[in-house]
């Protein structure tokens, strides 16, 4: 399994925490109850930043990172292949 300490990859985690702060305090104080942003990045060669398993816990579904790693290259080979024919 790819894990990388990846500075982009940081960078957009914490983006997409805070693209989705103002959701989940609208969705705290409408329904009341406890929010949590779990942000999901795999970049286009599977590689995954370190806090991934650990948001992967709090899912009660179990998903595979080899999976969901496996999907992204594969959909970023598929994107290539349209572009470039």
């Amino acid at each position: 399994m790819l894990q990388i300490h990846d500075t982009n990859m940081i960078k957009k985690e914490a983006e997409k925490i805070l693209e989705y702060k103002n959701l989940t305090t609208e969705i705290q104080l409408t329904w009341n109850v406890k929010t949590q942003v779990m942000p999901v990045i795999i970049g286009a060669t599977g590689t995954i930043p370190e806090s991934f398993r650990k948001y992967l816990r709090n899912v009660t579904e179990k998903h595979e990172i080899e999976e969901l790693q496996k999907t992204t290259i594969m959909c970023t080979g598929h994107v290539r292949r349209k572009v470039l024919l």
